[in-house]
């Protein structure tokens, strides 16, 4: 199998090694190796559900051969459920084709220090296949084709995510043992903005923003949100396929330093019928890479550009709803005065609409309001780049403002209120099977429909609480 390293050969992504504090080079990879301040690299890619998937790599052999030529892993990791169970219908990886390997190539212009974990560094790294070519299925790859769509175009797509997260004091051990319910929030309050509150938390949200900064990841500010123990880290906006990597890396991050401190954090985007969803909001806007400024506005004013942006979000995010809400449980966050949106409206600073702008001059940009905490990163941005792509291609225009509540505007076109819906609608569509190839369309309708299915088969707790006795 031929694996090569790579190098970060998208020259238009800005933000290269040793820029941040926390960013490593090859060469000083070496030296700390050779000094003994790191003796581990976790070599990792991103799985369909979002989570790090790789191997722990002693220092040495990875100088020696995996910089260069990567390491394997079975490909049953792009075709399984949460349950890490292989899944049926999956035509890259199953059981007649004896579940082979594939290559994991490190992108050398991601490695970093983890400083929360002792003498750690961390590459993150692309899928490849046995001729070096890319697992077009994996997320990375993915959001990658998109990318490069944007800058055929003379663009750089910006984004940022705004991910929330609940911290209980149970450790991960003891929310397993409860079955997960019953948890106790850190703080027994809503927080949001609320400093007394968030000082209590300290402790903890500091090691993250600190962590957080140590490993290349540049943090902004951290805030209480809308609930009971509910927090938000806020990192700089950067390239989509950077600010996709810091996303995984910090959700990653949370959940081993609260593992570090005895505490559990969870980014379900609604832990409980009683609980504010946790959300994801998703911000971009497009560089001109020619003069480096924003194409979204000319001096104060809006572009054709920024408007046919708009115009495609909005055409083709319900159709795209697979990719910016995943499960079951994402559906379960859009509620009228939730603060989650329930329409794929725009309006101005308005946050009752799926899509909202702000900032002013070449800070102009849209907020995507819809994406839970539990959006794989990749796949959310990718969604909306495509749509965004589109837009411009074709010259899709965005519709009225909605001026009020979009909860109560009639004339507000609903997002989909169910994973059946978001599968059904991905099955269905065309430009979903054009634009992320027939592979990427049948990989990920397979997902989907195995989202539904496993649950379609649980008995939930409702129906026994309801059902057991006066059923």
């Amino acid at each position: 199998m031929a694996i090569e390293a790579r190098s970060g050969e998208r020259a238009s992504r800005p933000g290269g090694p040793g820029e941040l504090r926390g960013m490593l080079t090859l060469k000083e990879l070496e030296r700390e190796i050779r000094e003994g301040t790191i003796d581990t690299i976790v070599a990792a890619f991103t799985d369909m559900q979002g989570r790090l998937m790789g191997k722990r790599i002693q220092g040495e052999y990875f100088l020696e051969e995996v910089s260069s030529h990567g390491v394997e892993g079975c490909n049953y990791l792009l075709a399984l459920d949460m349950e890490m169970d292989p899944v049926p219908g999956y035509q890259m990886a199953n059981w007649e084709k004896g579940y082979g390997d594939f290559g994991i190539a490190p992108d050398i212009s991601t490695l970093r220090r983890i400083p929360w974990l002792d003498s750690t560094a961390l590459v993150l790294c692309d899928v490849v296949s046995h001729d070096g070519g890319p697992v077009v299925e994996s997320p990375r790859q993915v959001l990658i084709a998109q990318y490069e769509r944007a800058n055929e175009l003379g663009y750089t797509p910006m984004m940022s995510s705004e991910l929330e997260f609940y911290l209980y004091k149970e450790s991960y051990a003891e929310a397993w043992s409860k079955g997960y319910r019953d948890l106790t929030p850190t703080i027994p309050y809503i927080l949001d903005y609320h400093v007394l509150a968030t000082t209590m938390d300290e402790p903890f949200i500091q090691q993250l923003r600190r962590g957080m900064q140590g490993a290349g990841i540049p943090v902004e500010f951290s805030k209480g949100e809308a609930w009971y123990g509910q927090h938000e880290l806020n990192v700089r906006y950067a390239d989509a396929v950077t600010a996709a990597d810091r996303h995984t890396i910090y959700k990653n991050g949370v959940k081993e330093i609260a593992n570090l401190n005895g505490i559990s954090a969870s980014f379900m985007a609604k832990p409980s019928e009683k609980d504010i969803g946790s959300s994801c909001h998703i911000h971009m806007s497009l560089v001109d890479r020619d003069s480096a400024k924003s194409a979204f506005v000319d001096g104060d004013e809006e572009t054709d550009v920024f408007r046919h942006y708009l115009g495609g979000l909005r055409k083709h995010v319900r159709e795209l709803a697979l990719f910016v809400a995943p499960s079951v449980n994402s559906y379960k966050r859009y509620a009228t005065e939730s603060w989650a949106p329930t329409s794929i409206s725009w309006g101005r600073d308005n946050r009752t609409c799926g899509f909202r702008i702000v900032g002013h001059g070449q800070s102009r940009r849209m907020e995507c309001r819809i994406p839970g905490a539990d959006v794989n990163p990749y796949l959310g941005f990718a969604a909306l780049l495509a749509a965004g792509i589109d837009g411009i291609q074709n010259a899709i225009e965005p519709g009225p403002e909605l001026v009020g509540n979009a909860y109560a505007a009639g004339e507000a076109e609903p997002f989909p209120s169910s994973l059946r819906e978001a599968v059904d609608g991905w099955e269905a569509s065309d430009f979903a099977k054009r634009t992320f190839g027939e592979e990427v369309w049948r990989h990920y309708l397979n997902y989907g429909r195995t989202e539904q299915r496993l649950f379609d088969e649980v008995v939930t707790d409702y129906e026994r609480v309801r059902m057991f006795e006066r059923g």
